[in-house]
């Protein structure tokens, strides 16, 4: 099958191990994509932080700085939100956790299936890129520019994920209905489905910033546990009968 109308995209490869960086190299750029290479995490950070890439694939264990700290210095220092593919042999619920938690926008095991791995770096691009429209959302206070990619919330400016930009941009489309755990997951992943608890810890970000600070929370879990998901001003709609909007900016 032919990959000509599929996205391909600079991508930055940060991985110690020689075998697998030139199977994955070679793998994504006779599929179309650029690569570039890093062995260890110094050099990964100084290329990730200094150069514009669609996304990174980034090995856990990684001589000079870990996977987990460069991920989590890129989102938190540098604050860049490049999407973030994290590769590892660690596969528990809590390795996917951290790796998600530090910043991660998806999560593979060791010893993957190469076409697997091509199909999630697709996926990333394809998310990230299908971001901007020109529309202006607000739920409530929380307003996102689609634009700029630009999050506030009662005028002070958010920092959030591809995918929790990925995660709100469904939410607030669909604000106040109920949106359930399966059509995010489809609406996010496609066919490539995550572990189960990968959505789960991308809304616990996702309530870190935009709800943990303010004093009314916006993003809701609907019952029973994980039916699903409510992005709505309750306190709002239950005092003066007001609605979240949906704004278009032409």
């Amino acid at each position: 099958m032919s990959a000509c109308n599929e996205p391909t995209g600079l991508i930055l490869l940060i991985e110690d191990n020689r075998g697998i960086a030139e199977m994955v190299g070679d793998f994504l750029e006779r599929r179309g994509h650029v690569v570039d290479h890093a062995s260890n995490g110094v050099t990964g950070l100084h290329l990730a932080a200094n150069q514009s890439f669609d996304v990174i694939v980034l090995d856990l264990m990684l001589p000079g700085m870990s996977g987990l700290a460069l991920c989590r210095k890129l989102r938190q220092e540098v604050k860049k939100s490049t999407p973030v593919l994290m590769l590892s042999a660690r596969d528990t619920l809590q390795d996917k956790l951290d790796g998600l938690n530090a910043g991660a926008d998806d999560y593979l095991a060791k010893p993957f299936q190469i076409r697997e791995l091509e199909a999630r770096v697709r996926a990333l691009i394809r998310r990230d890129r299908g971001q901007v429209s020109g529309e202006v959302l607000c739920v409530g206070d929380l307003v996102l520019d689609n634009a700029t990619l630009h999050l506030t919330r009662a005028g002070h400016e958010l920092r959030v994920s591809p995918i929790g930009l990925k995660l709100l941009n469904i939410l607030m489309r669909k604000s106040p209905r109920v949106v359930s755990r399966q059509d995010v997951e489809h609406e996010i992943w496609g066919d490539a489905q995550p572990d189960t608890d990968a959505l789960r810890s991308h809304i616990y970000n996702l309530r870190k910033v935009i709800d943990k600070p303010f004093q009314r929370p916006l993003l809701h879990t609907v019952r029973p546990t994980g039916s699903g998901y409510r992005l709505a001003d309750l306190h709002q709609e239950t005092t003066d009968g007001t609605r979240s909007k949906l704004v278009a900016s032409g």
